[in-house]
């Protein structure tokens, strides 16, 4: 089954994460704001992995010192997500 999620990121240049997910796989993730080239990089590595590895893998990163980031932020989306 297909979910949708619009996700609003705290403490990041992001303003929206949109992420769509069938069973366990990340179909599709699309970053309004951030840095664009790094949002895309990472959306396009994100697509066809499995959940639980994209949450492990990006949990924890952390921008300039803020205590989080987008892929951070994204982690804990897709972790609200399961």
């Amino acid at each position: 089954m297909k979910q949708s999620l619009k996700y609003t990121p705290q403490g990041t240049c992001s303003k929206l994460i949109t992420i769509d997910v069938e069973g366990n796989t990340i179909l599709d993730v699309d970053f309004v704001g951030g840095c664009h080239g790094n949002t895309q990089g990472l959306a396009a590595l994100l697509r066809g992995m499995d959940v639980d590895e994209a949450i492990r893998r990006l949990e924890g990163i952390d921008c300039h010192g803020k205590g989080t980031s987008c892929p951070d932020q994204l982690a804990k989306a897709l972790r609200s997500m399961k």
